[in-house]
């Protein structure tokens, strides 16, 4: 019998209230356990050593220090630990400076419950979700660039990859839309990985912003 993994969630929002409903919800989901929660980021880095969450849930609304520069010390000493920004706002500048921060996804407080478990799953199973009026303001800004990616050498297929990454989706559904296989979307990822000269899919989707990579 296979056991389900719990993953461990550290949250830092300073809304008491807020901080207390995600507990009981994301407690009572047999995937995650709340092993930190904290009302400001001043601490942050001691906080995630003391606590060894697997994934974050981060407002961007902080006091003393904002989440987005929460997001950058958190990077700086935990590459690999995956962020999931959630916010009231859903202004341009905050949503791509999230990202390009190196959050792995971004969700807004109205959001049903359980669209928030769904995307703290899929960030750990290597997504990257957003709420549709995340990912249409992502996308709106993508498609009303017009710069190539030529300097980059990337090929329809993997140009179309990243488009898959932008909108929030996971390998599986990406090798699904795609009509290929997850090995080959795997392949695709490391020749991208090697093109745009970064190492991870929170980087390529940064830098996908970043560039206007779009076709």
């Amino acid at each position: 019998m296979q056991v389900t993994r719990t993953y461990r969630v550290a949250i830092f929002d300073d809304n008491t209230l807020l901080r207390q409903s995600l507990g009981l919800l994301i407690n009572d989901d047999a995937s995650f356990e709340v092993v930190g929660s904290f009302a400001d980021c001043t601490q942050v880095i001691d906080d995630i050593e003391t606590c060894s969450p697997d994934i974050i849930i981060m407002d961007i609304n902080m006091p003393h220090i904002n989440g987005i520069e929460a997001v950058k010390k958190i990077k700086a000493q935990f590459s690999s630990l995956p962020i999931l920004m959630q916010t009231v706002f859903d202004d341009d500048e905050s949503i791509f400076a999230a990202i390009t921060a190196g959050a792995n996804g971004y969700i807004l407080k109205n959001a049903h419950p359980e669209k928030l478990l769904f995307a703290l799953q899929e960030v750990m199973e290597g997504g990257a979700p957003m709420s549709p009026p995340i990912a249409k303001k992502v996308l709106n800004h993508l498609q009303s660039a017009h710069i190539t990616n030529d300097d980059f050498k990337l090929n329809p297929r993997e140009n179309e990859v990243i488009q898959h990454l932008v909108k929030g989706l996971p390998y599986k559904q990406i090798a699904d839309k795609m009509n290929i296989t997850y090995p080959t979307v795997r392949f695709h990822m490391k020749n991208i990985y090697a093109k745009l000269h970064v190492a991870s899919m929170t980087e390529v989707v940064a830098k996908a912003l970043q560039h206007k990579l779009f076709s």
